[in-house]
């Protein structure tokens, strides 16, 4: 099984709390650049997807676990992989790693599912881009 799609991110003033500490709803921040540098590394462009077929992706569903916390400063690897995918909708594993050294900050998973941008309304995911998510 090949390893998940991992991308850098670096812990700003920003995501901290007043503790000096990632502020836990950041996490989601991070997984979703995960997923979408990890979209783009399959060809995959959110903007472009939107133009050429009239749909998007949007979360439907989050569950998050918070093990060890990361504070300003601190390299992060953040994780995306496919565990399930439908017609309609699909199931990300994402974890928040500390770099280097590999402690499991966070995990969670994600569920996205595929609309209509003009209705909002769910739709099937386009064959081409399943094909794509499933042979990677």
């Amino acid at each position: 099984m090949a390893a998940p799609f991992s991308w850098p991110v670096r812990v700003y003033w920003e995501d901290t709390d007043a503790g000096g500490i990632v502020f836990y709803a950041n996490y989601l921040k991070f997984f979703e650049r995960a997923r979408t540098e990890w979209l783009r590394a399959l060809g995959i462009g959110q903007a472009q997807l939107r133009e050429r077929t009239g749909g998007m992706f949007v979360v439907t569903e989050t569950s998050v676990r918070y093990l060890r916390p990361a504070r300003l400063d601190d390299e992060l690897r953040v994780t995306a992989e496919l565990s399930e995918a439908g017609r309609a909708s699909m199931t990300l594993r994402q974890q928040a790693l500390q770099h280097p050294g590999g402690e499991l900050l966070a995990e969670g998973t994600i569920r996205i599912g595929w609309v209509d941008a003009a209705t909002l309304r769910p739709a099937r995911i386009p064959p081409p881009i399943l094909e794509a998510l499933n042979t990677r």
